[in-house]
This record gives structure tokens, sequence and C-alpha cells, in this order.
């Protein structure tokens, strides 16, 4: 078996059909460098089942495949077919019978390789034992390529018995032995798998012998069960049948006390519709007699209040004429003592008199002492006649009340009468309930449960009141904050706008001297006036327009008592010159200075007016784009500051409005 054709399509460099015919004898391929003479043979081996992408020098198995120039475009696949001559039947036995044998491998971009032999589809490994058992192949000895000689010199003893191998056409055998034996570990490996499985079909097969026992006993057992359950039936049937018998006698029973019933339920009805003639008058009666026990329900609890303020009344009676014999016993008391002095003080004169008339000497003592006696009579005289008045007021009232006890007291009786009926029934209770010792347990545990009730009522209470302040402050601490952060979240918002608005020309290569302005406020149109379009160039030099920075000019002043532009603006040092030269002024005095004005120097007013050196005046008008743009550069360095104090302000509002909440959840667990 011989080579005879190599066939390649779109391999490598070789992107057209290309046939390469390989007569006997020895076949030589010359050419220059990069040809694709080393291609040839890398084609070959490819075709005989190389798997390796590396040897055939590639990154990937798809870059066998042309991959275009400038001037022709790539391949999505590439073929090699390679044409062997058998004509000396020296093949494989199941390709022995053919003249020729046509191997050929195909490759598509992504999709993989795909052989066949003599146009059938066959496995890299069909291909590679091809020609392994014609001692070749794709990594044979045989293909020498570059630097493989010194590699066969050098070669390990190993290596050299694979190449005496290959030439005595028995390498062939070693692939087909190597497989061999896969096949038989792989054989082993089935038959050891193959008693587990015959193993497990024996634990199945008794198993189904188990159950095939317990069918055949399932169904005796069912054929049992069908025969009891059809004498049941039958048996039931009989009985039905005997029931049916006498439902049908007591039916007629039945049919006949029916009749009987409707002949009553007819005398009936006419026994009812009689009644019903004087269910009217009837009713008329019923509804007299429940207005007269409404009538006596409200009387009697009428009398039930009255009993109960006529009870209120004999206590405050018993407890007023209480107070009157008190008062009736203390007047008697004080008339006692009154009569006692009056006695005493008859003594007293009765001695008097007579030491009078035996004692000269102390008749005055004797006179201031009667003195004395007399005034002190004459009070006691005036206590008792006040005592007697009220002795006599006190004599009525006790009269009016011993008249209004007597009239209580039928009324009392009636009401002792009722509560010794009261007490009967209460005394019957108690016997009922077990005992007056229960109910007076149960009344300490009554008592117990209220003023627990009370006291829990008092917590609930204050924790509710605590609750409802909590809630206030919170409420107060949430609308604190919400304001406080609206606020800061409007500011922010206005600067965020602002500032956008103000760095429009942040990506300019040569940015305005504008934003390099600082100037105090109210000032903003006078320096738009002053400036003009200059105020739009760049200090940047490298600009075709820019400022550029110069020394001062001594020796020239602005008028007396003008201020110079540059004390109210902050800028660049290259308008420094141009600000010291303009002054401001009130537009009234516009006109005046400026017949003063030196070369080069002009007058602005805060609202805009100009007059400049040569004699041009300019009115005051619209603020410029320019002033604008100063007014909102100063405008955002406040609303940058009012931003930063909401911010802080937001935040202690909202630390508030936490600790707020914080005491709220507190206060609802308490609660």
């Amino acid at each position: 078996m011989k080579f005879a054709r190599l066939r390649l399509s779109g391999f490598k460099s070789f992107v057209e059909p290309t046939d390469l015919e390989i007569r006997p004898g020895l076949t030589g391929v010359v050419g220059p460098n990069g040809c694709g003479k080393s291609n040839l043979l890398e084609a070959l081996r490819w075709v005989m089942g190389e798997s390796s992408y590396k040897s055939m020098r590639a990154s990937g198995m798809d870059d066998v495949i042309f991959s275009g120039t400038k001037a022709r475009p790539s391949r999505n696949t590439a073929e090699v077919v390679v044409t062997m001559d058998n004509s000396d039947h020296s093949a494989p036995p199941m390709y022995n019978a053919e003249e020729t044998i046509e191997i050929s491998r195909r490759i598509e971009r992504e999709a993989g390789s795909a052989y066949r032999i003599n146009g059938k589809d066959a496995r890299a490994r069909d291909v590679q034992l091809l020609f392994a058992d014609a001692s070749t192949g794709a990594r044979s000895p045989a293909l020498v390529r570059q630097g493989q000689i010194s590699e066969l010199i050098s070669a390990k003893p190993q290596n050299r018995r694979k190449i005496l191998e290959e030439a005595a056409g028995i390498s062939g055998l070693h692939t087909r032995r190597h497989d061999a034996e896969l096949k038989l570990r792989a054989a082993e490996n089935n038959l050891t798998r193959l008693d587990d499985v015959t193993a497990q079909m024996e634990s199945q097969l008794n198993s189904l012998k188990r159950q095939a026992r317990q069918a055949v006993k399932y169904k005796q057992l069912s054929s049992e069960i069908r025969k009891f359950e059809s004498a049941s039936l039958y048996a039931a049937w009989r009985d039905a049948s005997n029931v049916l018998d006498a439902s049908r006698a007591e039916f007629d029973e039945v049919v006949r006390l029916l009749a009987g019933f409707t002949r009553a339920v007819s005398e009936k009805t006419r026994e009812r519709d009689i009644a019903g003639e004087k269910l009217p008058k009837l009713r008329e009666n019923e509804t007299v007699r429940i207005a007269v026990l409404q009538r006596l329900t409200i009387e009697r609890e009428g009398l039930e209040r009255e009993e109960q303020l006529a009870g209120n009344r004999r206590r405050e009676l018993e407890s007023r004429l209480a107070q009157i014999d008190h008062d009736l016993a203390r007047e008697r008391e004080t008339l006692g003592d009154v009569d006692g002095a009056m006695e005493r003080l008859t003594t007293e004169r009765e001695t008097l008199s007579k030491a009078q008339s035996g004692d000269g000497e102390n008749r005055a003592e004797a006179a201031k002492v009667m003195q004395s006696a007399a005034d002190t009579l004459a009070t006691t005289q005036e206590a008792a006649d006040k005592a007697a008045a009220e002795l006599s007021e006190i004599t009525a009232r006790r009269t009016s009340l011993q008249r209004t006890i007597t009239e209580l007291q039928n009324r009392f009786e009636r009401l002792t009468s009722e509560f010794t009926q009261v007490n009967q029934r209460r005394d019957k209770i108690i016997a009922e309930s077990g005992g007056k010792e229960d109910l007076e347990r149960l009344a300490a545990a009554v008592e117990t449960a209220v003023a627990a009730a009370r006291l829990a009522e008092t917590g609930a209470g204050t924790a509710e009141a605590e609750l409802k302040n909590n809630r206030q402050a919170e409420t107060e601490a949430r609308r604190a904050f919400d304001q406080a952060r609206s606020t800061a979240q409007k500011l922010t918002t206005e600067v965020q706008t602002l500032t956008k608005l103000l760095n429009v020309n942040d990506g300019d290569l040569w940015p305005p001297v504008i934003d390099a302005l600082k100037v105090q406020p109210g000032f903003e149109t006078a320096l738009g006036a002053a400036l003009g379009d200059d105020i739009d160039a760049p200090t940047d030099e490298a600009s075709p327009v820019h400022w550029r920075q110069l020394e001062p000019i001594e020796g020239v002043a602005l008028p007396q008592d003008v201020q110079p532009l540059s004390n109210f603006v902050d800028a660049p040092k290259a308008l420094q010159r141009r600000l010291s030269h303009i002054g401001v002024v009130d537009a009234s005095n516009g006109p005046h200075l400026q017949k003063q004005l030196q070369p080069g120097q002009r007058l602005v007013s805060k609202d805009g007016g100009l007059w400049r050196w040569d004699g041009f005046s300019s009115a005051a008008d619209a603020p410029t784009a320019a002033a604008k743009r100063l007014a909102e550069r100063n405008r955002l360095g406040s609303l940058q500051e009012e931003s930063e104090q909401a911010t802080q302000q937001a935040n202690q509002a909202r630390a508030l409005h936490e600790t707020a909440r914080s005491k709220v959840e507190v206060a609802v667990k308490k609660e």
C-alpha cells in the first residue's frame, strides 16, 4: 500500500484545490521559503489523524483553514484527500478488496473534523489504525521533519525500538493490542457489572415470586369475598322485601290515619276561624292590660326613688336631731352655769351689804366689786336671754323635725318591711351560693381586682398621656425635619442648577476671564459696562485674543474722591491695569467728572452708566449678559452658604426627630 496522490483544498496556504501526484521513485518538492513545502507534509500528517494543533504549528485546529490575505478572503472549510495504491493488497482485511483507498479529512470552523474512507464516514481512530497497520501514521518516524535526524541520533533506546517496530511492520499490532486490552478491561468491568445486575435481578425475581403468591392468594380471597358479598346481598334483598311488605301495610294504615287527621284538621280549622273572630277583642284587652302594667311599673319605680329619697331624708333628720339634742344639752348647761352665777352674785351682794353696814372703810372697794358684779350680771343676763331665744328656736325646730319624723315613720316602716324581704332574699342567695364566707371572699377578691384595675387604669392613663406628649413632640420634630429637608433640597437644587449654568465653558480650551472674577454685590452691572465684550477674553496668552499682564502706569490718577473699580473686584493681575483706570461714581457726577479724565480712563456707575475720556458716553440700560452672570455667581456663593446652613439644620432636625421617635417607641412598649 503506497501513497499515490495528495489533494489539498483550503488547507493553510493552499486556498485553491491542489493535487500532488506521488509517483514511483523519489519525489522531491523544491521552492523558496514560505511557498508551502512544509504544509504538504503537515497536510499528509493531518489527514493521517494528527490531533495536536501544536504539531501543525498553530494555536488551534481551526488555524489550518486558509485565513485569507489582502487580496483573497478567508475560507470556512479545509479538506485534504490522500489516495493510497492498494494494488499489492496489503491493506487491512476490511479495505483489502479495493485497488485504491481514498482517505479524506474535512474541517469547518468551530464545527470539528470529519473523516471518510472511500466515501464512507469513519472515526479518527479507524484512520489511525489503518495507517498503523501499514507501519506509518501521523507521528511515524518515517515522516522526517526539520531537526528530527539529530533527535534520532540522540534518541533513547525506547524511541529507537519504536522506529524498528514500525520498520518491521508491527507497530499496528501494538496499537491493536492496546485497543484489545482496553476492550478486554471494559469487558471485565461489564462482567463484574453483569454479576451485580444478575444479583439484583435475582432479588427482583424473588420479590416478584412473593408478589405472585400474594396475587394468587388475593384472587382466592377476592373470589370468597364476592361469594360472601353475593350471599349478603341476597339476604339484604330478602330482608328488604319483607320490610317492603310491612311498609306497604304500614302505608295503608297511615293513609287511613291521614284521612282521620284530615277530618280533625278541618274541624280545628273551623274552630280557629271562630277563635279568630274573638281575637281582636282579646288583643284590645291585652293592650289595655299592658298599658296598666306599664303605668304600675312607672309608679313602682317612682316609689322606689321616693323611698330612697325618704331614707336619705330620714338619715339627715336623725343627724340634725342628734345635733339639736347636743345643742339643747349645751344650752341647758349654760343656763345652769348662769343660775349658779346668779346665786353666787346674790350671796356676794348680801355679804357686801353686811360688810357695808359693819365696815365703812371697805365701802369704796365693795362699791367697785359691786359694780363689777353688776356688769357681770348684766353680761350673764344678756347671755341667758340669748340662750333662751336660741332654746326657743331650737325647740321650734325640734318640734318641726319631730313632725317630719312622724310623717316619715310610716314610710320607714314600709321600707323596713321591704328591707326585711330583701334580707330574706339575700339569705336565700347566700344559702344557694355556698355561704357567707364565699361571698365575703368573692367580695374581697372583687375589691382587690377593682383596686388593681384602678391602679392599672392610673398607670395606663399616665402612659397614655406620656405617649400623647411624645407623639406630639415627634410630630412637631418630623414637621420641622421635613421643612428643613425641603429647604435644604430646594437650595441644593438651585445651587446645582446655577453651577451647571455657570460652568457652560468648563470644557473650553481657553476659559474666559469672567469665570475668574469675584465682584462685590451691587457692582456687577458697573463691571459689565466697564469691560464690555472684553470680559469674555481669556488670560491665556496662547489664545489669539487674550488679556496680557502689564505693569501699572505710574503718575496717572483718577479724579479726586473717585475710587477705582479694582477696589470692588477681585480679578487676575492681567486686569489690574485696566481696572485701576476705571472709576466708580454716582450717575449724577459722571458728566461733570468726565472732563477731568486722562487718556485711557473711564467712569462707570452702579446702574451701568459709562463716561469715557474721549467724550464717549453711554446711559444706563438693561444689565449685560456678563453683569447677569456675575450677579448669578455672587448669588451662587450666598446660596452655597445658605445650603450648608440648611443642611446642618436638617441634620439637627433629623437627630431630634430620631430621638422623639425612639421616645414614642419606648412609650408604646410601656403602654
